[in-house]
């Protein structure tokens, strides 16, 4: 019988009082979600993670039980880092073990980099970049041209070709989002859409733009990349041959990056690893954990 969420509180740096959900048994391990702005819930048990871990589900600010801030600058991935020390705190920990996916790959970094020795083992999950969205879009796009011949491709196209062209009301986003859906998936099942559909409490419209303000500037890159690599830590780097959203040039930079990494490319996957892959991807994270 699958794991039930309990749901719990944190106080930030700042008072505010912040969410996060508990799922499973064992030693706990920290799961930040995509997105961004994504309802953390999406992550579900991880593939099985929560027969052997306590998946620590941390809602990210102005998402599912995490108020929205007045001060919007509090959504950036780097002020997020300081959320998650304040969680670290919370629990009690000395040093947290620590799963991210997609675009919280970024803070789980920056984490690393600002609170060095507080992480013991780093997981990244199809990571969208190292200090900011960094896909190689010849790549995507040669992933997602290679699923020509599958029914629901043309819609796809269709949608995505809408949504690039920008001015769409938001109902009319919605439903071009859905038909875009199979681009996350290695091999795309219809039961699959049903996971969109679940009542979800994610950020925002205006989330994605400020989450990834915290990019550094052209001329500060070089920098923050040096300050990122010299963090110290050594991540297993997991990405999906068949990811129509990140392509694995990201999780390929992120495992150059940290000296002592461990990359892993599952050919056949997409985006949600744990979905496609669940025993490959809890042997591999498991197997890091130790």
């Amino acid at each position: 019988m699958p794991h039930a969420f309990t749901e719990h509180r944190y106080t930030g740096d700042d008072g505010a009082e912040l969410g996060y959900l508990e799922r499973g048994s064992g030693d706990r391990l920290i799961c930040l979600p995509g997105g961004p702005g994504a309802d953390v819930r999406y992550l579900g048990g991880l593939g099985g993670l929560d027969e052997h871990r306590t998946l620590v589900l941390v809602d990210q600010r102005a998402t599912g039980r995490s108020p929205v801030p007045g001060d919007r600058s509090r959504c950036t991935y780097t002020a997020q880092a300081h959320d998650l020390e304040a969680l670290r705190r919370h629990l009690g920990l000395e040093a947290l073990d620590l799963l991210a996916h997609s675009a919280a790959c970024l803070t789980a970094q920056e984490y690393a980099a600002a609170y060095p020795g507080r992480i013991r083992r780093l997981v990244l999950v199809t990571p969208a970049g190292v200090v900011a969205r960094e896909p190689d879009e010849d790549e995507v796009a040669a992933i997602r041209a290679a699923r020509a011949d599958e029914p629901w491709y043309p819609a796809a196209v269709a949608a995505q070709q809408e949504l690039a062209a920008g001015n769409v009301e938001p109902k009319r986003a919605d439903e071009l989002t859905l038909r875009t859906v199979p681009f996350v998936w290695g091999t795309w099942r219809e039961e699959y859409l049903a996971l969109y559909r679940e009542p979800t409490q994610d950020a925002p419209d205006w989330y994605r733009g400020v989450f990834y303000s915290g990019a550094p500037d052209p001329a500060d890159r070089a920098a923050r990349l040096a300050r990122l690599a010299a963090s110290g830590v050594r991540p297993l780097v997991l990405a999906g041959g068949r990811d129509g959203v990140a392509g694995t040039a990201p999780a390929r930079r992120a495992a150059e990056l940290h000296p002592g990494s461990h990359l892993v490319v599952f050919p056949e996957a997409g985006h949600r690893l744990w979905s496609e892959e669940p025993k490959a991807f809890v042997d591999e994270v498991l197997a890091h954990l130790g």
